[in-house]
């Protein structure tokens, strides 16, 4: 029977010939999806239509109306009727009847109903009392009777939304955040709300709204599909079930996807978990866009005034190179070419998270669109950028969401594409797969003080769950996802074995504190076996408890806690088999020697700059090595105040120091004095290098107290504040006293800051010890910093004073 066929017999036979062609149609295969929401619309409206004009026989000024999801054309199997029969209030008693003939057939068929009688004024002003009101009627759709009538409340209905919006959108906002405080987020739950989870489907209702009022508008690509994505599910949900729901339970989800033709339950659940993410991710941007259209309007008039008319120009404040902020957002620099910068969307990501800003839509795509891939392995700032992006804790999320939105992460990272959305069935996660390893990293950010080496932490945290993706043991599968992924992001071999490790063991040390017995010397000998060093067993207890927090409060305890840094406890007792060696002390280099002597024998300063390369990792040096910024060598006579006079001055000139060494020279035989000798890699925070002449010469005048560097470096901070975007977790001051015969080594861990060496150096200068040799790298946006200090006679501090200094040091850092 043809669809004509089923809405004749509608029309022959009443609410029974109905009801027998609403099941008929239903109960057919051939036409699922937006085809059968449409004919059930249809056919519904011929009925409804006939008993219109059944009962309105010589009354005028009426008109039946469709509201809401049924104005939209939306049926469900199961969805309820939202009508409005409205009059211009002349005949009451005969609308009254009208109503009655239309509303008891609708009850009689069993059918939910959401009906209203109003006059167009009566609706406007509960439209304006009531926000659910006005929603629904912006998709007011004629059915029957005075098409004038039903046409001009339309007018006016949207004429009065665009009036309000302004006061109207906030409210609808604050009403789509309750609702997703309740209910949750669709892309996460394993037993969603189809229709009020956020990123269901009244959200993607509510950015039509927004898109009606002409203030905004979302962004249009793959919103339809994931619209109707969700209502095919909803669709056959109500078909399994017999029943209005909109809860896609875990008992109706095998027959849910059988409805749909999907191989199974979890397919089912990626794919609305991918559809709620791009309704999720459209309703961001739209927000965001909204709340900045109503700050200008507000703004506006003010300027206007104040600059005597024009358009003020909006505000650009550099974050890294390439990467401005405009209006609350990060956009690309006017001089930004994508073409020929394949790392600028890690750096534009990385800059926007620790700034704790959102990227904007169009840089995003704009980056998506142009960007050429980065080569294997990636540039060392490519995975430096990439370090910081996944340090910089909660804004992390968002900014990964924006790149994911239009396809840059699968793009950097193609293992991403098995994880992405893809569900747990355990009760205990609240995550799909890839946002647990996000959430991960999140969790892992927090614990970078607590390890020497927070870059390999925190792509481990990325890379731990990756081989959820595939068949068999995840860990098994994920050590070789996660040896592939590293070697191409550009990490020594060395460091892939760590990352390989972390990944293959990350649930060996909760699983052996809370499954095995301790004090077995057999358990703690095969865990010590398994991670090989103190180094990667110090990453693996915080990689542990990080991926504990991020799956949920019923995976981490205090108890537990207490088992996994027993079993740490033990295990580094086995592993503690020699002390660390004292550090060796490297021949210089000719250039070195040259550069010390020069200095011995001027008594000032003298430096050197040059660009450093190295080949990628596993490849001999080509013709095109890969720039890593500029080395820095100094020789400075050795003298009181060298470590924060040149930290100082770097940070004035806005130089970012990478690495740093720092060590005394011994000269040849038959030249007096002592040269201290500093080898650092440095790199420009954004534009061009400073001249050497220039470098030299405030480096002279640090040194001789004529340059105030604190006053210039906080003359600098108090005009051009930071922003504060990511709280990133308090310095940490540790002493090592078995890590050196000859000295005592004072290790710092701390948010890398312009300006933080210069502070660490005048602190320990301010702490009357003296520093034998530095040891400085920058992870990411991580710091970690070990100082060899003595005492004024050239030994190793007491214990006593020794915690003092770190005391006092890390008091300095939090100040």
């Amino acid at each position: 029977m043809t669809g004509t066929d089923v809405q004749k017999e509608a029309e022959d036979s009443g609410p029974s010939g109905y009801a027998a062609a609403r099941l008929r149609l239903l109960t057919e295969e051939t036409r699922p999806g937006p085809p059968r929401r449409a004919a059930l619309a249809q056919l519904t409206d011929d009925w409804l239509t006939g008993l219109f004009a059944a009962g309105a026989e010589g009354l005028r000024g009426a008109s039946l109306v469709a509201v809401g999801g049924y104005g939209r054309g939306e049926l469900s199997p199961r969805s309820d009727l939202d009508l409005l029969l409205l009059h211009d209030g002349g005949d009451t008693k005969a609308v009254a009847a009208l109503a009655d003939r239309l509303w008891y057939p609708v009850w009689d068929l069993g059918l939910d109903l959401d009906h209203s009688v109003r006059t167009p004024a009566e609706a406007r002003k509960t439209a304006g009392e009531d926000l659910k009101v006005q929603l629904g009627l912006l998709d007011a759709r004629h059915i029957a009777g005075d098409l004038g009538l039903t046409t001009s409340l339309r007018t006016a209905i949207l004429a009065d939304w665009r009036n309000q919006a302004p006061k109207r959108l906030p409210e609808l906002q604050e009403l789509c955040a309750e609702r997703a405080e309740r209910q949750g987020e669709l892309q996460f739950l394993l037993e969603p709300d189809l229709k009020e989870a956020r990123g269901g489907l009244r959200d993607a209702t509510a950015l039509r709204a927004v898109a009606a009022s002409w203030l905004a508008d979302a962004p249009r690509e793959g919103l339809a599909d994931a619209r109707r994505r969700l209502l095919d599910v909803r669709d056959a949900l109500h078909l399994a079930t017999g029943r209005a729901t909109d809860r896609l339970a875990l008992q109706e989800q095998d027959q849910v996807a059988a409805g749909l033709g999907l191989l199974d339950a979890d397919t089912l659940l990626r794919q609305v978990y991918e559809a709620a993410r791009v309704i999720s991710y459209a309703s961001d941007v739209t927000w965001r866009e909204v709340g900045r259209v109503l700050r200008s309007r507000a703004v506006r008039p003010r300027l206007r005034a104040m600059l005597g008319g024009g358009k003020p120009s909006a505000e650009r404040s550099p974050l890294a190179e390439g990467v401005v902020e405009q209006d609350g957002e990060v956009v690309l620099a006017r001089a930004a070419r994508p073409e020929r910068d394949p790392v600028l969307p890690l750096r534009a990501a990385a800059a926007a998270a620790q700034a704790g800003l959102p990227l904007s839509l169009h840089a995003v795509r704009r980056l998506a669109a142009t960007v050429r891939p980065l080569p294997t392995p990636w540039p060392a700032e490519a995975r430096e950028q990439l370090v910081t992006l996944l340090g910089s804790g909660r804004p992390t999320i968002e900014v990964w969401e924006a790149l994911e939105a239009e396809g840059l992460i699968t793009r950097l990272l193609p293992d991403w594409e098995r994880v992405r959305c893809r569900p747990q069935r355990n009760a205990v996660h609240l995550w799909t797969v890839d946002r647990h390893l996000i959430e991960t990293a999140v969790c892992a950010s927090e614990f970078t003080r607590r390890v020497s080496r927070p870059d390999l932490l925190l792509v481990a945290a990325l890379l731990h769950d990756i081989g959820k993706g595939w068949p068999g043991d995840h860990s098994v599968a994920g050590e070789i996802i996660a040896r592939d992924v590293a070697t191409r992001i550009g990490f020594d071999r060395h460091d892939v074995t760590v990352i390989a490790t972390l990944v293959r063991h990350h649930l060996t040390l909760i699983d052996t504190a809370t499954r095995r017995d301790l004090e077995d010397p057999a358990t703690v000998r095969s865990v010590a076996e398994a991670v090989g060093s103190q180094g990667t067993l110090e990453l693996l207890h915080a990689l542990t408890e990080a991926d504990a927090l991020a799956t949920g409060p019923a995976a981490w305890s205090s108890w537990r806690g207490s088992l996994v840094a027993d079993l740490v406890k033990r295990v580094s007792a086995v592993l503690a088999g020699d002390a660390p060696d004292d550090p060796e002390e490297a021949a210089p280099t000719a250039e070195q020697e040259r550069l010390a002597l020069e200095a011995a024998a001027t008594g000032s300063p003298v430096l050197a700059l040059r660009a450093q390369t190295e080949p990628p990792a596993g490849q001999e040096p080509s013709g095109d090595p890969e720039p890593l910024g500029v080395e820095l060598l100094i020789a400075v006579p050795d003298q009181p105040g060298v470590l924060p006079a040149v930290a100082g001055v770097l940070a004035m000139h806005r130089l970012t120091v990478r690495t740093a060494e720092l060590r005394s020279v011994y000269l040849p035989d038959g030249v007096d004095g002592s040269v201290l000798l500093l080898d650092w890699r440095v790199a420009a925070e954004y534009g061009s290098l400073p001249q050497a002449a220039r470098l030299r010469a405030d480096l002279v005048r640090a040194l001789d107290g004529s340059l105030d560097i604190a006053g210039r470096l906080a003359e600098r901070d108090a005009a051009y504040p930071r922003r504060r975007g990511v709280v990133a977790p308090a310095a940490r001051v540790s002493v090592h006293p078995a890590a050196s015969r000859l000295a005592t080594v004072i290790e710092v861990r701390s948010q890398d800051a312009p300006g933080l060496l210069f502070r660490i150096g005048r602190a320990l200068e301010d702490a009357s010890v003296q520093v034998r040799s530095a040891h400085v790298s920058t992870l990411g946006a991580n710091a970690v910093d070990a100082f060899y200090v003595t005492g004024p006679e050239g030994a190793p501090l007491p214990g006593d004073e020794a915690a003092s200094v770190a005391r006092k040091l890390e008091e300095t850092l939090r100040g």
